[in-house]
Parts: C-alpha cells; structure tokens; sequence
C-alpha cells in the first residue's frame, strides 16, 4: 500500500474541488491575497528594472563600442586640444563627444540627451545608429547653422519633416535648431536608443552648451592594454582615462539605495500576505478536521492529506500569483511616473515611458508567490498529517494544542527577535541584513499575538460584560476559543498597520527633519540660478551679465556666489559633487555633526582656504572615520591633499558634497563660473518688492530664475513628497491585504459557527444581537491589532530612521513623535476590521433557525 499512484488521490482531489464550489468565497480571499501581495513585488521590480533599463539603453547609445573614455579637466569639461593631441599622436579609432540635456517642448515637451559628434570620426563608434544614406545625411549638418539629426521614428510621431525647424531650451534658453537628417533605426533596439537623442556637430553643440574648445569626453577604441597606458602616461593634470562603462556603473550604483529600499518595501506587502496564505490555509484545514478525521478512519494515510492540502495550496498560489503577475504589469505602470520622478529628483535625468516587462520579473514574481504560499500552508499542512484521526474529530484538540503553544510563542517571538537584533546590529553598511533584522522583528511581533491577545481578552471580558451584558462576555472569549485563526488574522492586520505607523512616522520625521535643515541652511533672501532639469543640484551657468546685476542690484548687502562641479577623487576611484562658496548661506546656523577646533572660527579657517568640508552622507559612503583625515583630489594641477574641518549635515544628495571655499577652488581648477547666487538683503529692504524689480529687469529672459527663499524651501519640499509618494502605494496594498485577511476570518468563523450561532438564536437571541456579536469579535480584533500594532510602528520607524536610511543614504534624522499618525493607525485597524465584518454580520443574522442548527 505504500506504493501510491496519482490514480489513488483522484477522490481525494474531487472532494477538495467540492470543497471549492461549496466556499468560493474563502478561495477567492487566498488568490486575492496572493494576488496583490505579488503584484506589489512585480511592480516595484518593474519599475526598477524598466528605469534601470532606460538607463543603459541611454548609455549604449552614447558609448556605443568605446572601450575607454578620456574625462575630468575644468569644470568636468575637456579642453579640445587634449583629442587633438591624441590624434597626432596616431590614435585613429578616437571620437570628441559633447552631451547635455534639453528640453523639446515640439516633441513631446519632453528631456532628451543632445550629443555633439564628429560625423568622420563617428561611424566606427555608433554603427548601428548609420547607414550610409543616414551618413550622407550627417554631412549635411556641418554646412548648416544650428543643424540637429534625429531618429525616423520620432520625427514620424511628432510630425517634423526635413528643413523643419522646432525650438529647444538649452539650460533654460530658447534656441532654434533645424531638422536637416533622419537616422533609420536598424532594428527596435537601435529605436529605443535614438528615442530620446538628438544628434548635432560638435561646433553646434559647443556654441549651444556654451563650451567654445571644450569636450564633455573622448570616446575611444582601445584593445590593446600597453596602448591604453601610453595614452594615460601622456595625458595632462587632471584628465584621466577610464573604461566606457564606469560612468554608467556609478549611475547605477547610485540608484541602489533608491532601488533596494522600494524592493524591501514590496517584499513586507507579500509577508502581509504571507499571513493571509497561512491564515486561510489553516482555516481550511480545521475547517476539514471532522472530513480529515474520517478520511483517516477509512484508510487515507497522513502522506495523502499532507499532499492534498499542498497541492490545493499549490493550484491557488499558481492561480493567485498568475493573476499577481497581471495585475503587477498594471500596477507597474503607474509607478513608473512615481519612481522616475524620484530619481530625476534625486539623481540623473532618464526617461521612461513604458514598463519593460521582463520574463525576469516575471519569473520572479511567480516564483516569489509560490513559494511564500506552500511556506506559509506548510505548518497546517503538517499539523493535519500529524493528527490522529480521533484528534482531528475533537475541536477541543486543536485549540488544546494552541495554548500549550502559548509560552512557546512567547519563546519564539523573543528568539526571532534576538535574531533580528544581531542582524540590524551587524557592523557595516549590509542593507541586506538591515531588512532581514527588519522582517525578523515584524515576524517576533506576529508570534507573540497569541499569547498577547489571550491575555489582554480573558481580562477585557469581565468588564465588557458589564458593559454589554451577555455579548460582551462572548465576544472576547470566542477570539480566545478561536484561537488558532483569530491570532492570525490580528497578526495580519497589527503587521499591515505597523508598516502604516513606522513608514508614516519615518517619512513625517524626514519631513520635519527636512524642513528645519532648511529653514537653518537657507538664511538668504533671494536665490538665483541657471534653470536645471533636475531637482538636487543646477545644472547650468548662471550669465555673467546677470551675476553682475545682481551683485551690483541696490538693496543687496552681500552677494553669496556657488561653483557646484565634479571632481575625481583617486582615492575612492570616483567622481565626487564639489561646491565652491564664497560665503555662508546659512549666517552661521548650518547643523554640524563634527567640528574640528573651535565652531566660532570654523567659517573664517575655511573662507582662509584651511581646509574643506564634508557632508554626512559622503563620510558615510566612504566609511570615514570621525574625525576624517584628508581628502585627495583631482585638480588640474594634479591631485592635492585638503584638511577636513568639519562634517555637516546635507539632505539634498545621498552621494555626498565636498565644500570648498571658493578662492581655493578657483587656485586649483582656474574656473570663474557661476553656478547660482544668494542674496542678503539690507535691513528693511522688501523681498517681495526688491523680487518685482529683479523681475522686471530680467523679463523674457530663460536662462536665470530668481525666487524667494522661501518659495525654494516649498519647492524642496515638493520635491520631497514626490519623492516618498511611491510609500502610499505599500501602504495601501498592505492595508487591502490585511482587510481581506480579516474578512477572511470572520467569514470563516461565521461559517464554522452555523450550528452555534442556530442554537443562540433558537433560545432567544435576535437577529440585532448577533449582528452585534459578530461586529464586537471584529471590532475587538481590530482594536487588538491596532494595539499591537503601535509599539511595533513604532520600533519599525526607529529602524527605518537610524539604521535603514543611514545605510541606504547616510542620512540622519530625528524622530518625530505625531501621535496623529498613532491615533489614524489605530483608526484605520478598527474601521479595517469592522468593515471586513459588516458581511459576516449580515450573513450570521440572515441564517435560518431550522438549516442552522441541522447544519450538523
């Protein structure tokens, strides 16, 4: 008999199908909850991956078959002679690129990348991108003024025909460019590569970059290593050689925080549903202890049921999971605008307009849903097969079992706890181990429900008795005579809520935190900068012409100038964001974590050329020690050492920022460029009137905005909220999962209660008490949850704050405490509960007296 075939399980199967159509409902709960805790993981990883996608398909169109790539110089341009240098020297296979970003209001008011080139030292480079009608096309440019290229495709959507001029912004300036060639696309990788690049000659660019003789980089095809160092040794102070692909990398790695941070959110959606899984599963199984029982008693082995039960398990997870993946491409979709916003706030201008749906992700998210499905139906599974058949008769057995549990749990939540502590403790900047500590900790929550719950009932029924009268006597020992479903569905909910509570506490602590570094930072009145295509950092120049007005404008009492530039630092092997001051926009009230020698003298050591300062999120990144040692970095002059003086407090790059006063800056880079300028008033002059004249004076004119301090500290906060909007999303789905789950258990106890509830109504009870009735079980349930769920918000939030985001960014932050958040989160498990058991409710009230108490 040992010896079973797939034949033997047939009637097994057949009842388990009657077991579907006779409660539809509670299936349809499991593939739900499967459903949306997958399509969570799915769109995330979409989006990550649809963003990271973009990006290299950006970056292959710009580095095409370069090998290496010549960079650095002043202000991270290249002086031209370098390339012609390289050339005489009989490097053919070189290319002189100039790129940059500009806005197209004609197609499609949309950022696209604009890429300088030489059309006779380009086609070895870019070959998918010619043809030889496309280079007889190139050509053409050169002879005409402010003469641009694009890809077929994109001239057909926008309507744009050859001699079809069209405007374009370049660092916030109008400027004219005609279409004189069309590049056709080889195939639909090449179309997605020209979608959002626009080609011109290298004098064109320049002209419109405002780079006369400059290069943004050298592209070259190098096979051989004894010539790429050659090329190294000859190169001048300043200008390095690298391999085409670092800068793409460092983008990458850029993005990582960001992209680790959203897939660990997701993944705490799916262990909310993982609870729902284990929930339903579970109720299913005590639900069928009776059929079990005499299943075993006429010859079913434990193997059996335990297949049967994995294998129901299985068909809902591959049903739930397939209908995940659907819903996850969705989803997908709609966080796409959400997580590029973020990272062009945060990071780098990259387009994305549609999700690339990968077998990947795909994959993944299948795979993910199966899998946490037969884990979370693997301990009913297994409780079912260990049962004797006169157990699983006895309903006394099972809820036996779960309070001889009770101190195990006990037991378990603090072990799986300690656990998580180690984790979350591990030295280093592991974000890996910082989320399973994360997830360790929700888990310990979650085992203790049981123990908690019982406790806190069996000595709320007393004075809910008194209360209601006999209900509320009922009510809360029914959670407890249900033990082993109702603990479930409250650790559900108390897991969805707490991740409402600390990821509200986290982003409302940010905020504030946020918020008063700036109030500090920006003590200027007026702000004035080139206009950016991204959020964090200016891109452009501010005119010459313009600072000059500005500085000599009457009212103005000082004028505080800033040079942000990159700069290689060789120590660790990357470009790092330099700001050059020539003043303290903060009047002295910039926060500092460390300050070497005394904070009164701190600005005029510095503005003395002393030494530099470094944000906390670069001796993060770094894992500097404190107090840091000098800094090494590229200059034009060759690499030069610099005195740290202090590390300050910065929210506006993860990446970090070097500060430099600006006379040194200037000895080492020989650059008088203007980035932007803050302007202090004099005592009693008007903002907003001095605002209107600086208005009037610049009106037309694109390439400068001035705005208030103010409405630069709300813009920096809108940003902000852009930035953690994609969170709503978690917490929503987290929320829908949790509802479902309670749903799910009150339903299940309303079913399982048909007989009990008849014999209530039999003697007397009206059909409004048990509407009452079963709404308390909810309402209590929803207010043990909300309960639980409000120590454990609020140690997640501390997680998230003081260990997440400092690995993540380097950030830190206090916390702030909004009870609103405590009290909404309380609000939110209650309502959440008593809405899931509206149904149950009105089902139990509706049963028949006679078909209730013949049920068994």
């Amino acid at each position: 008999m040992k010896n079973r075939t797939a034949f033997a399980y047939f009637p097994l199967w057949r009842t388990a199908w009657r077991r579907v159509r006779q409660r539809p409902f509670q299936y349809i709960l499991l593939i739900l909850g499967i459903a949306l805790g997958v399509a969570m993981v799915v769109a995330i990883d979409l989006s990550n991956g649809s963003a990271q996608r973009a990006l290299d398909i950006s970056a292959e169109a710009i580095t095409g078959k370069a090998t290496y790539r010549v960079s650095g110089g002043r202000g991270g341009s290249l002086d031209q002679q370098v390339y012609l240098d390289i050339r005489k020297q009989g490097y053919d296979l070189s290319a002189p690129v100039i790129e940059g970003h500009v806005l197209a209001p004609k197609l499609g008011n949309r950022v696209m990348r604009l890429m300088g080139i030489d059309p006779f030292a380009e086609p070895p480079f870019r070959p998918d991108l010619w043809r030889q009608q496309d280079l007889e096309a190139v050509s053409n440019f050169i002879v005409r003024p402010n003469g641009v290229i694009l890809s077929r495709d994109v001239a057909t959507e926008y309507h744009l025909a050859l001699g079809d001029s069209f405007a374009l912004q370049v660092e916030g300036a109008p400027t004219t460019v005609t279409l004189v060639g069309l590049i056709t696309p080889v195939d639909a990788i090449t179309s997605q590569r020209l979608r959002d690049l626009i080609l011109t000659d290298i004098a064109t660019a320049q002209e419109l970059f405002h780079m006369p003789g400059k290069l943004s980089h050298i592209d070259l095809i190098i096979k051989d290593q004894t010539v790429a160092a050659q090329i190294k040794q000859g190169l001048p102070s300043g200008v390095r050689l690298e391999a085409a692909a670092a800068q793409n990398n460092t983008m990458k790695q850029m993005m990582t925080g960001f992209t680790v941070n959203l897939t660990a959110m997701s993944l705490i959606a799916l262990l909310v549903g993982t609870f729902l899984i284990y929930n339903t599963v579970t109720f299913n199984v005590v639900q069928r202890r009776r059929l079990f029982g005499v299943l075993r008693c006429i010859g079913v082995t434990r193997e059996q049921l335990f297949w049967l039960i994995m294998t129901e398990t299985f068909v809902a997870a591959l049903l739930g999971s397939g209908l995940g993946l659907l819903f996850g491409v969705w989803l997908g979709g709609g966080l796409i605008g959400l997580v590029t916003q973020s990272i062009n706030d945060l990071y780098f201008v990259v387009n994305v307009r549609e999700v690339a749906v990968s077998s990947e992700s795909l994959l993944k998210g299948l795979a993910i849903g199966i899998f946490a499905a037969l884990l979370a139906a693997l301990p009913p599974a297994v409780e079912a097969m260990r049962s004797t058949p006169a157990s699983t008769l006895r309903r006394s057995a099972l809820e036996g079992k779960v309070t001889t549990l009770v101190p195990w749990l006990w037991a378990a939540g603090l072990g799986v706890g300690g656990f998580g502590a180690v984790m979350l403790c591990w030295p280093g900047r592991n974000l890996v181990f910082g989320f399973i500590g994360l997830c360790a900790v929700l888990i310990a929550f979650a085992l203790i429900t049981a123990p908690v719950a019982r406790f806190v009932m069996l000595r709320l029924a007393p004075a809910l008795g008194r209360l209601f009268g006999p209900l509320g006597w009922m009510a809360p020992r029914d959670i407890v005579r249900s033990l082993s479903r109702t603990s479930v569905a409250i650790a559900a909910l108390m897991t969805a809520v707490s991740v409402i509570v600390g990821v509200s506490l986290m982003v409302g602590s940010f905020r504030q935190t946020f918020a008063t570094w700036l109030g500090q930072t920006l003590q200027t009145d007026i702000y004035a900068s080139a206009p950016s295509l991204t959020s964090t950092r200016p891109s452009g120049n501010l005119p010459a012409d313009a600072a000059r007005i500005l500085n000599e404008w009457p009212g103005v009492r000082e004028a505080i100038t800033s040079r942000y530039a990159a700069v290689f630092a060789p120590e660790w092997g990357r470009e790092v964001d330099l700001t050059a001051v020539s003043g303290d926009i903060s009047d002295g009230k910039r926060p500092y974590r460390w300050i070497g020698g005394d904070q009164r003298t701190l600005w005029k050591r510095f503005l003395a050329g002393e030494g530099v300062m470094l944000s906390e999120p670069l001796v993060s990144r770094q894992n500097l020690r404190t107090p840091p040692g000098p800094i090494t970095l590229m200059t034009e002059s060759g690499p030069r050492t610099f005195p740290v003086l202090a590390i300050y407090s910065d929210y506006t790059s993860d990446q970090g920022v070097v500060l430099m006063d600006q006379a040194t800056y200037r000895s080492h880079w020989q650059d008088r460029d203007v980035t932007t300028m803050a302007l202090l008033l004099k005592p009693g002059v008007s903002v907003d009137g001095l605002l209107d004249q600086l208005h009037a004076k610049f009106a037309g004119r694109k390439d400068i905005v001035i705005q208030s301090s103010r409405s630069l500290r709300e813009a920096a906060l809108a940003t902000f909220d852009r930035s953690f909007a994609v969170t709503g999303a978690l917490r929503l789905v987290a929320t829908t999962i949790a509802f479902i789950g309670v749903l799910g258990a009150l339903m299940s106890l309303a079913l399982e209660r048909v007989h009990e509830l008849g014999v209530f109504r039999a003697i007397g009870m009206s059909r409004r008490q048990l509407w009452r009735l079963v709404c308390l079980e909810a309402g209590l349930m929803g207010g043990m949850a909300g309960s639980m769920a409000l120590p454990a918000g609020f140690v997640l939030a501390w997680i998230l704050i003081h260990i997440i985001n400092v690995r993540s960014f380097g950030w830190t932050m206090e916390m702030q405490f909004e009870f609103g958040y405590f009290g909404q989160a309380f609000l939110v498990a209650v309502v959440a509960a008593l809405a899931a058991g509206v149904y149950p409710a009105w089902r139990s009230a509706r049963l028949s007296i006679a078909s209730a108490i013949r049920e068994e």
